[in-house]
């Protein structure tokens, strides 16, 4: 028996059973005068208006969402933020508006380490009540699935602090959220020309410190993916630290996530893909050779182009590239209160559509069944599929295109998460 059903819809499914690629990327999935039935919180029958009305119009009554033509499309999947944090940098944004580079700013005591003073002074209480509001913005610009990571404690107190507050929040927020341990995120001032020393701490104390949080967790019993990730840079961690990270990662059950190639190429994507990453992320400087390496893969490439115009730069990831050589390309907006403030997935989609040559429907899924498969979800959210959650967004737009075409407001009208009008 269902509880809703969605009518007259320009549906666009964006359906897929595994990350889309090459020309799938192409292919929305378009039902014109599309419905959805939807039953205790998923999707159960897809299909045309007409066709989906004769079919139940014998059970009992249920709920009828008539959008007369409006965009029905999948809540979008935020594959990559650092959205739980405490304080801001407003600061810091001058600072590169006159010209100071991120590793300026962070050799000056700002970027990463900045946030991380807040955030070690700052209660799991206090965690949750600055990032709830920001979580709300999120869902009314359409992101129904967020990936969280850690990383502004850098010691284990704090970094396990950030995890129970990424569990709290997904307990009291209507949205999907995905934990990340990134303790090994920046080497912490205490450990000043010791990084070799502070990663030995993430991989001997930190990492089993979080993989028994995750294990005493809801999202364990409610089998949510948990990730290890690390950023591999010049001034953080080389490729060998990296991948002893990711590995100790892997030995303690956590998937592999990694920041790769924001800066300098160090070789860590190769790295992480051979260690079988679900996703790696940034690749601004990552080279054809490594994109090829890429395609041949099962890694997802996250690319987040609103870091690069927050830093008012024109140089991008080469998303296009990515897509033509094979690889399946996912987009994130980076939520994080220094290189990337940005809550819309519709802005990221109409940054990637101008500066990397994405076409709107390559951006659509990017944002939705890639995202998902990027956060170890594509079997549960992404697409309107029978089986999956109910987590859909009503466009006030008659074509899906305008969500890249248009930018600086929301398109959103309604979200529905997990069945609910919200």
């Amino acid at each position: 028996m269902i509880d809703l059903m969605i009518t007259h819809a320009t549906l666009v499914t964006c359906a897929s059973n595994h990350p889309k690629r090459g020309a799938a990327m192409r292919d929305v999935g378009l039902i014109e005068d599309g419905a959805v039935a939807i039953e205790n919180g998923l999707i159960v029958d897809v299909g045309t208006t007409d066709v989906l009305l004769r079919r139940y119009e014998l059970l009992a009554s249920f709920d009828v969402l008539d959008v007369n033509g409006k965009v029905v499309c999948p809540g979008f999947v935020d594959a990559h933020t650092h959205v739980v944090y405490a304080g801001d940098r407003a600061s810091e944004f001058e600072m590169r508006i006159q010209g100071k580079s991120y590793m300026e700013i962070m050799a000056a005591g700002g970027g990463i380490l900045s946030t991380m003073q807040q955030v070690r002074q700052a209660s799991i209480e206090g965690l949750v009540r600055q990032t709830h509001p920001r979580l709300n913005e999120m869902l009314a610009h359409g992101t129904t699935t967020a990936e969280i990571k850690t990383g502004y404690g850098l010691n284990l107190a704090s970094e396990i602090e950030m995890l129970f507050a990424i569990a709290l929040l997904d307990q009291l927020h209507p949205m999907t959220l995905i934990p990340t341990f990134l303790g090994a995120h920046a080497i912490p001032p205490e450990y000043t020309d010791r990084a070799e020393e502070y990663t030995q701490h993430v991989i001997e104390t930190m990492i089993p410190a979080a993989a028994k949080w995750y294990s005493d967790s809801h999202f364990a019993t409610e089998e949510i993916p948990f990730f290890i990730d690390v950023f591999c840079e010049k001034n953080a961690f080389t490729v060998d630290q990296a991948q002893r990270v990711l590995q100790a990662g892997i030995d303690h059950g956590m998937q592999v996530k990694a920041h790769v190639d924001e800066f300098v190429n160090l070789g860590g994507a190769k790295m992480a893909v051979d260690l079988g990453a679900v996703s790696i992320d940034h690749l601004d400087v990552t080279s054809a050779k490594e994109i090829e390496h890429l395609a041949h893969s099962n890694t997802v490439s996250v690319v987040i182009p609103a870091v690069n115009f927050n830093f008012g730069s024109t140089d991008f990831a080469d998303a296009r590239g990515m897509i033509d050589a094979g690889a399946a390309l996912a987009l994130a907006t980076d939520y994080n209160p220094g290189s990337a403030p940005c809550p819309s997935m519709q802005l990221v989609m109409a940054i990637a559509c101008r500066y990397q040559h994405l076409l709107p429907s390559e951006a659509l899924n990017a944002s939705t069944i890639n995202a998902a498969y990027a956060v170890g979800m594509g079997d549960r959210i992404g697409s309107i599929e029978t089986g999956k959650q109910a987590d859909l967004l009503v466009l006030n737009a008659p074509d899906y295109r305008h969500l890249a075409y248009h930018f600086g407001g929301n398109l959103v009208e309604k979200v529905i998460k997990n069945g609910k009008i919200l």
